[in-house]
Parts: C-alpha cells; sequence; structure tokens
C-alpha cells in the first residue's frame, strides 16, 4: 500500500490475532485501534472515525453462527450507512459471506488470512471509504451551490469611474490567494463583487460558499463553519461538513464579519491560520485550502481600538483592503441600474411594455440612495407592481422603506400589491391620504384597491 494512509479498527475476542494484525497492518495504516470487545464499538467511532473496520463474526466461546458480527454490523451501518466493513471469521461459510456482504459488508475474510490478499482487500476499501466521502463532499457543495444560483445574482453593472476603478483593482488581486476584505455601506453589493472575485480568480471552476457570520449564535458557530458529527449534540441527526470543507480549494465568503462575537473571533483565527477545522463531535482536524473573502460595513479599527475586534484577526483577513463605493458616487449607473431592475421586474410580474419617463430618470440620479443598490432595486420593484400606467412617472418613487421590510419573494403579483397596500396603511395608522402618499399612487386608486383587496 506504500506511505502509511487511512486509519483501521479491528475488533476480534482473540488477542493473539489483534496483535498478528496490528503488527503487520502499522507498517500500511497511519492509525490502528484494536477491541477485544463489540460492546466499545460505537462509543469507539464515536470518539475515533475511522476508514476501515474489520470485524470478527463470533464472539462468544463456542458460537459460530455468525449472528453476533451481523447484529454489529447493522449497528455500525445503521449510525454511518458509507461505513467499510470487512467481516473475517474462521469458518468459510460461502452462505454467511453471501448474507454479510447482503447486509452491507464490503467483503468477508477467513483465518488464517494470506498477507497479499488481506492488503489487496484493504486497499480497494479504502479506496472505496474515500471515494465515498468524496461524494458526500461533493453533494454537499453541490446543495450549496444550488441555494446559491436560486437567490439569482447578477453581473455587476456600471461603467462610472469609481466602478472602473473598484473592476481593476479586483481583477488584479482575484489572480492571487491574497485574503480580501471588502469594505463599504449596506447594500453595495459586497457578496457580487466577491463572487466576481472567485470567476476571475485560479480557483473559478471550484466552490464558491458564503456565510453570514454576523448572524450565527456561539452554539451555531463551531457546527456551521466546521461541521459536526452525527450525535454531537440534540440535533446532530447525521454528519454535516461546515462551509470550511464545503469552501475546499474554493473560495469561502464571510459576510458581516464584523459582527462577529469577540468570543468567536480567536476560533475563527485558529482555523485559518492552522488552514484546519476540526467537527464538533470530533478530535480529529480536516485540512482545507480556501481563498477567504470578508466584508463589513464597520470601521474595523476603531472596533480594536475599542478591543471590540482582534487585531491579529483582522491583519489575517486583511492582506488586501477593497472599497465598494455607494451608490450615490457612482452617477449615470444608477440609471444603467434602474434600467436593468426595470426589465428583470417586468418581466417578472408580466408588464413587459413598462418603461421609464425621462423626468423619473432625473428624480432616480438626484436621489442619495442611502440604501444603495438594494433601495433601489426594491424601489423598483413596488413601482412596477403599483403602476397604473405603462410609464413610470415621477410620482411611482417614494422612496418609502417599507418596500425594503418585505417578504416579496415568492409571492404573487397580487399577494405583493396586497401586501405592500396593508403595510402602509398599517404603517399610517389608516389613514388614506398618507399611505397613498407613501405608495406614490391617487385616492381613488388607494379605495379602489382597497376594495379590490378586501383591506379593512
Amino acid at each position: 500500500m506504500g506511505k502509511r494512509t487511512g486509519s483501521l479498527l479491528i475488533i476480534d475476542d482473540n488477542a493473539s490475532v489483534l496483535n498478528s494484525l496490528e503488527l503487520f497492518l502499522k507498517y500500511h495504516f497511519e492509525r490502528i485501534i484494536v477491541l477485544k470487545t463489540p460492546n466499545l464499538i460505537v462509543s469507539t467511532l464515536e470518539k475515533e472515525p475511522v476508514d476501515i473496520i474489520l470485524l470478527d463474526m463470533n464472539f462468544t466461546a463456542g458460537v459460530n453462527t455468525g449472528n453476533e458480527g451481523l447484529y454489529w454490523l447493522g449497528r455500525i451501518t445503521e449510525r454511518d450507512p458509507q461505513a467499510v466493513v470487512i467481516m473475517i471469521t474462521a469458518y468459510g461459510d460461502i452462505d454467511l459471506a453471501v448474507k454479510a456482504i447482503r447486509e452491507g459488508a464490503f467483503d468477508f475474510i477467513t483465518k488464517p488470512w494470506d498477507n497479499n490478499k488481506l492488503l489487496a482487500t484493504l486497499k480497494a476499501a479504502l479506496q472505496l471509504r474515500l471515494s465515498r466521502k468524496e461524494v458526500t463532499k461533493l453533494q454537499l457543495k453541490e446543495k450549496q451551490l444550488r441555494e446559491d444560483l436560486g437567490r439569482g445574482y447578477s453581473a455587476i453593472i456600471g461603467d462610472s469611474a469609481p466602478m472602473k476603478q473598484l473592476l481593476l483593482k479586483i481583477s488584479k488581486v482575484a489572480k492571487t490567494d491574497a485574503s480580501i476584505l471588502l469594505i463599504g455601506e449596506n447594500g453595495t453589493g459586497k457578496e457580487l463583487v466577491a463572487r466576481e472575485i472567485h470567476r476571475l480568480s485560479q480557483r473559478h471552476d471550484k466552490s464558491f460558499v458564503s456565510v453570514d457570520v454576523g448572524a450565527l449564535s456561539e452554539t451555531l458557530f463551531e457546527s456551521e463553519l466546521f461541521g459536526h458529527k452525527k450525535g454531537s449534540f440534540t440535533d446532530a441527526k447525521e454528519d454535516r461538513i461546515g462551509r470550511f470543507e464545503a469552501a475546499d480549494e474554493g473560495t469561502l465568503f464571510m459576510d458581516e464579519i464584523g459582527n462577529l462575537e469577540l468570543s468567536l473571533q480567536s476560533k475563527l483565527l485558529s482555523a485559518i491560520e492552522q488552514h484546519s477545522v476540526t467537527p464538533v463531535g470530533s478530535n480529529r482536524p480536516v485540512e482545507v485550502n480556501i481563498r477567504l473573502i470578508t466584508a463589513t460595513n464597520k470601521d474595523l479599527h476603531e472596533m480594536i481600538r475599542n478591543s471590540d475586534f482582534r487585531e491579529d484577526l483582522f491583519y489575517r483577513i486583511n492582506t488586501v483592503q477593497v472599497e465598494i463605493p455607494p451608490l450615490r458616487e457612482r452617477g449615470n449607473d444608477v440609471v444603467q441600474l434602474a434600467e436593468y431592475y426595470l426589465y428583470h421586474y417586468a418581466r417578472k410580474y408580466e408588464r413587459c411594455t413598462l418603461k421609464f419617463h425621462e423626468k423619473t430618470l432625473e428624480k432616480l440620479r438626484n436621489h442619495a440612495w442611502p440604501g444603495n443598490v438594494r433601495e433601489l432595486r426594491h424601489a423598483v420593484e413596488k413601482a412596477v407592481i403599483l403602476a397604473e400606467s405603462d410609464e413610470l412617472v415621477p410620482e411611482d418613487f417614494s422612496f418609502s422603506p417599507v418596500a425594503d421590510t418585505l417578504p416579496l419573494k415568492n409571492l404573487s403579483l397580487e399577494e405583493t400589491e396586497k401586501t405592500l397596500i396593508a403595510t402602509a396603511l398599517k404603517s399610517h395608522r389608516g389613514n388614506i391620504s398618507e399611505a397613498a402618499r407613501e405608495l406614490g399612487i391617487g385616492r381613488q386608486t388607494l379605495y379602489r384597491k382597497i376594495e379590490k383587496y378586501q383591506i379593512f
């Protein structure tokens, strides 16, 4: 088998068998655990995950039915359906061998064994175990990618001077593996920039995994980032890899890094420095190779001065700092973005004839956009939903914060319109004039829609 690799658990009640196997196989496996009683199998696997299990078929003197081995085989595969188990027995019963394999065993060997055949079987078993682990990791990565793709990210839009400078800078840093800190106001598109860096990097064909670390509680932090083993806590019903492992060989984007509790910053720093993570419920570190991108809208220098952010962590995540300009500094990009979102939402809500009045575009250019691109997106969506004609006029844009707080996803046009109206009325305690002004529609129009949707 060449270089020592993998881990092996051997369970046999015969001490001489254990000694012989351990002496022979210690030159071929990185780690070997031996047990004389099967009663310790489950507790051992909880503490010491292994790649291959060599399991005796019989443990009670005078009994050679193999039922004991089959029972423990069931316990093992119930705990870990991907476990690779090889049964060993002194009785070459072909029917028993077939039954064991049918119930989940990888293979079956008899005592006394042939060393070459044993090594060949173990080598094949190890390859199967590694393949199963890789398939699981790929499935979890694929799930993460499907979730991300479902969130509908667009390309970076804009050709203003600040955006040209930004794109030039990220084109330079993307080709490296340097850790990047993205700073900018809320709604400026930090994740979009992170995805563009990944797209331009040498890791572009690998996973891009994102996580909002500021939203993670202390109890969820390690499980979400580092993964966990089945049974490690109440809700851990199966093994799960964390975001670090899911992003292995790709890019990990950690948003809202400035919101991370101080008590958790040391755990994150350790994972970054050691290039490894230890899943909850395990004592074996897993090596990871990631490109790290973080983002925040907070002043980390001020937080360091106030002892709210670790200085050593700051330097680890901030090899290169990239500042994303606010929308108010991007000139005519506002119009380009508005046209993009109009195209998108007009088709979503089946209002494809909608267009902007020139005075509306002027109003959009002159707005300060405190919520940046996110605010513009919501404003256009609301205008598309509530517009009375095929032309979006200035009155269709009231720049109310209402649309920013509504769960509009997966709602029909009528459901969304009803929600917007009901929320505006509630916000103004039923005052029709104020609600109509906020929604950018006339009082009579609002009365008609209240009657239509029976909002009372």
